[in-house]
Parts: structure tokens; C-alpha cells; sequence
């Protein structure tokens, strides 16, 4: 794998093992606000989509309930992320080597700002990391390049030295169409043979950054 100045990274999937916690909390929001009984797969499939699209999906457009929704849905998460939330193995010393080589490294998130902030530190990986994008800094999602865009501005980065991980076609499409190099993290839920557009690396651990 060739070497990178920045590296930018999604979290559900990628660095962190959110996928109960999600399937949990979307099971009990859509049961509180008499939504359909979705699979696991079903549900996980749309992860790396913001929020608030993910519950349009289930709920259809959420007009005046979308405070409702949306802040319960967050207050059971907060409830129940000790008992769920995961973080896959060699995502610290990752970190901490890319920090000893002086490389940039920053987060592009569907997730919300203050989700991220509490899983995160939950950990102790704040301090690995020079910038968070979240939506909330920038009026587009993945998967158009907008939020990677931002975070190379903001670091100073050239699409060209900067490699953006994920673990869904989301991440590789905006990585791709922002001119960044990409790589798939294959211990995350999804297939990369279902990928819409091939990503630059396909890799099976975090170590394979370091090759």
C-alpha cells in the first residue's frame, strides 16, 4: 500500500463496532413510533446514511415529529452504547503509529457530533485525531464527495496523498469522487463485491494501512 500525508476514516464499521448498537436502537424507535418490523440485515444495510434519512426510509417524511423521533431514538442509543458498543481490534495502535509518523488524520462521519464525541472518548481515541467531519459541517452527505472535500481543505491535504477508509459504497464514492484514494475495510457488514465503484485498496486489517 503506498504511503499516505492524511488518512481519513468513517467510524460505524471502520474504527468502531457499532452494529448492535444501531440494530438495537432502530428496533426500539421504530417500535415506540409504530414502524415496520425490519431484519437486522435490513437495517444495516442503510448504515453510513444520516440519521434522519435512514428514519424517512422507515417512517416516511417525519414533518413535526422529527424532534420526537430523533431525540428519543439518540437518548435510547446513549442508554444502551456501554453494553453494545465495540471497537475493532488494532484501531489504538493504528492511530497512535500514524501519529509517531507525523501523518494527518481526521474522521468523515454520518454521525451526528455529539454521538461521535461520546464513542470516541468512550475509548480514549479523541486526542488521535486533527479534525471531525460530521454533517453538521457541511450541507451534503456522503456519498458525494462535499465532506471529504471539507476535511482535505481543512488539513491542508492533497487529494493525491490522502487515503479515506470505510467499511460501505457510501465512504468509496465520496473519497472517490473528492480525488482521494480509497480503501475497504472488509471487517465491516458489507460486501465489496456489491461495491458501485471499485475502491483503490481492498483491505482485511487495519495493520494492511501500515504495509
Amino acid at each position: 500500500m503506498n504511503d499516505y500525508d492524511t488518512y481519513l476514516f468513517d467510524i460505524d464499521g471502520t474504527l468502531l463496532d457499532t452494529m448492535d448498537l444501531i440494530y438495537h436502537s432502530f428496533r426500539a424507535t421504530l417500535a415506540r413510533f409504530n414502524g415496520p418490523d425490519l431484519s437486522r440485515e435490513h437495517i444495516l444495510s442503510h448504515v453510513g446514511i444520516p440519521l434522519i434519512t435512514q428514519m424517512e426510509i422507515y417512517l416516511g417524511p417525519l414533518g413535526d415529529r422529527e424532534k420526537e423521533i430523533l431525540g428519543f431514538h439518540r437518548t435510547y442509543q446513549f442508554s444502551i452504547y456501554k453494553e453494545h458498543l465495540k471497537i475493532f481490534t488494532g484501531v489504538p495502535e493504528l492511530l497512535g503509529e500514524l501519529r509517531r509518523r507525523g501523518k494527518k488524520t481526521g474522521v468523515v462521519t454520518s454521525r451526528t457530533k455529539d454521538s461521535l464525541h461520546k464513542y470516541l472518548s468512550h475509548f480514549g481515541l479523541l486526542e488521535y485525531f486533527d479534525l471531525l467531519v460530521t454533517p453538521e459541517c457541511t450541507s451534503r452527505a456522503k456519498p458525494d464527495p462535499e465532506p471529504v472535500l471539507y476535511a482535505m481543505e481543512k488539513l491542508g491535504s492533497e487529494p493525491e496523498r490522502t487515503l479515506f477508509l470505510g467499511d460501505a459504497s457510501v465512504d468509496i464514492l465520496s473519497g472517490y469522487r473528492a480525488g482521494a484514494d480509497t480503501a475497504f475495510a472488509q471487517w465491516g457488514p458489507n460486501d465489496p463485491k456489491e461495491l458501485p465503484q471499485p475502491p483503490t485498496w481492498i483491505v482485511s486489517s487495519l495493520s494492511d494501512l501500515l504495509a
